[in-house]
C-alpha cells in the first residue's frame, strides 16, 4: 500500500515551486547577507524582498517582521522580552498551549521570575473567556497574556481580535501562537490587537528551520540571541537565506490559493469525520469540529480495547501516518497535555488526522476501512 500522510499540522511537504523559488541561493547566490560586495548585495536584497512580501501578506510593516528559526524561538523570544523589557511579571496562559510556550513561562516561573496563571478550558477545548476577564481584574501586576490561535491538536481556534480587546482593556501585553493558522487563514495584523505573533515556514509547505516573530510597532525589546547585526540588530546570527526566500515563497503561494484549498481541505475533513461516524461504533471527536476550528485537523476519539491500544503502531505498518499527541513531543510517550486537559477518559484512544491539499477523499476512505479492520 502506498503511503498515506495524514500528520500535515506536525509537517508539510516542500511545494516544488518554494524549492525552484529556493534553489538559486543553494547554489550559485551563496553569498553572505552582510558582506558588503555584489554577492552579498544580492543575498540582502533577497532577504529583504522576502521581509516585504511577508508583510504585505499580513499586512504589518517590513521592520514588524523579524525572521527566526522557527515557531519554538519566535515564542521564546516574545515571552522572554515580556518578562525581561517590558516588565511583565504575571503571565496568563492555558494549559494546552505549545510546549514551546509552556516551558518557557514554568521556567521563568520555577526562577521566580513571574507569577503564573492558567486560564480555565472549556469542556468542548475553547479558553473560558471570562475566566481570563477575572483573572486579568483581579491582577494588580502588569500582565502578559499567551493563547495560541488555534490548539495544533485538537485543531480549537480562538478569538484573537476578542482576546486582544480584553488584554488592551486590563493594558496586558498579547502574544499569539499562530504556527497553525499563518498560511492557513488571511491575516490583517495591522488591524489585530496584538503585540507578538509567530509562525513556521514548515506548517504550510515550505522549508524547515525559518521561522517568522511578527512584532507590533509599538514595542520595544531586546535580542534573545547576541553576536551581530543582522535582523536589524535583534537576531545575531547568519540569516537562513535559502529558508527565508523559501518562506515568504510558500507563503504567497498559501494565500494566491486560499479560497480553493481550504474549502477542497475542510471538504476532506468533513468527510473523515462522516466516514468514521458511519463505520466506527462509539467514535467521539476531542476539541471543537464545527467552523471554530482548523480545517485541517481532526482529533478522534477511539474506544479502547486491546486491539485498539497498538493502533498507531498498527496503522504505521501500514503506511498510514497519524499522530497520537503532539509531533514535537514523539519520543516521550506521556500521551497529550492537550488531551489530558480536555477528556481525560482513560477509555479512548486519541489519534490526530491532519491534512493537505495532496490528500484526497480515496485516502480517507482506505484509512477508514483499514482502521475498521484493526479495531
Amino acid at each position: 500500500m502506498q503511503r498515506i500522510y495524514f500528520d500535515n499540522a506536525a509537517t508539510t511537504s516542500l511545494d516544488p515551486q518554494v524549492l525552484e523559488a529556493m534553489m538559486p541561493y543553494l547554489t550559485e547566490k551563496f553569498g553572505n547577507p552582510s558582506s558588503i560586495y555584489s554577492y552579498g548585495r544580492e543575498s540582502r536584497m533577497a532577504v529583504e524582498s522576502a521581509r516585504k512580501t511577508v508583510a504585505k501578506i499580513l499586512n504589518a510593516h517590513p521592520a514588524e517582521i523579524f525572521f527566526t528559526s522557527g515557531g519554538t524561538e519566535s515564542s521564546n523570544t516574545a515571552i522572554t522580552a515580556a518578562v525581561r523589557d517590558l516588565g511583565c511579571t504575571h503571565i496568563i496562559t492555558s494549559p494546552i498551549e505549545h510546549h514551546a510556550t509552556l516551558h518557557t513561562v514554568e521556567h521563568l516561573h520555577k526562577r521566580d521570575e513571574i507569577n503564573l496563571s492558567y486560564v480555565k478550558i472549556l469542556p468542548n477545548g475553547h479558553v473560558d473567556l471570562k475566566h481570563l476577564k477575572e483573572l486579568l481584574s483581579s491582577s494588580n501586576e502588569k500582565c502578559f497574556v499567551s493563547l495560541m490561535h488555534a490548539n495544533n491538536e485538537i485543531g480549537n481556534m480562538l478569538d484573537i481580535h476578542v482576546v486582544g480587546e480584553i488584554c488592551k482593556a486590563h493594558s496586558a501585553i498579547f502574544h499569539s501562537d499562530t504556527v497553525q493558522t499563518i498560511g492557513h487563514f488571511p491575516f490583517d495584523l495591522r488591524n489585530t490587537p496584538v503585540h507578538f505573533v509567530t509562525g513556521a515556514g514548515h506548517k504550510f509547505h515550505g522549508p524547515k528551520g525559518v521561522g517568522l516573530l511578527y512584532i507590533n510597532e509599538n514595542i520595544r525589546i531586546n535580542p534573545y540571541i547576541y553576536g551581530g547585526s543582522q535582523e536589524r540588530n535583534m537576531r545575531a546570527g547568519t540569516e537562513n537565506l535559502y529558508g527565508i526566500v523559501g518562506f515568504a515563497k510558500a507563503l504567497e503561494l498559501a494565500t494566491a490559493n486560499y479560497e480553493k484549498e481550504s474549502a477542497f481541505i475542510r471538504d476532506i475533513k468533513m468527510y473523515m469525520k462522516s466516514q468514521l461516524e458511519k463505520h466506527i461504533k462509539g467514535v467521539a471527536f476531542n476539541g471543537d469540529t464545527s467552523n471554530q476550528s482548523l480545517y485541517t485537523v481532526l482529533n478522534v476519539a477511539i474506544p479502547k480495547t486491546e486491539k485498539s491500544e497498538m493502533l498507531l503502531f498498527n496503522l504505521d505498518i501500514n503506511n498510514i501516518c497519524a499522530s497520537g499527541g503532539s509531533a514535537c513531543t514523539s519520543g516521550a510517550d506521556q500521551g497529550s497535555h492537550v488531551i489530558r486537559a480536555i477528556n481525560n477518559n482513560p477509555n479512548q484512544i486519541a489519534i490526530r488526522f491532519s491534512f493537505s491539499n495532496q490528500n484526497s477523499k480515496e485516502e480517507v476512505d482506505k484509512v477508514v476501512a483499514k482502521l475498521k479492520e484493526l479495531i
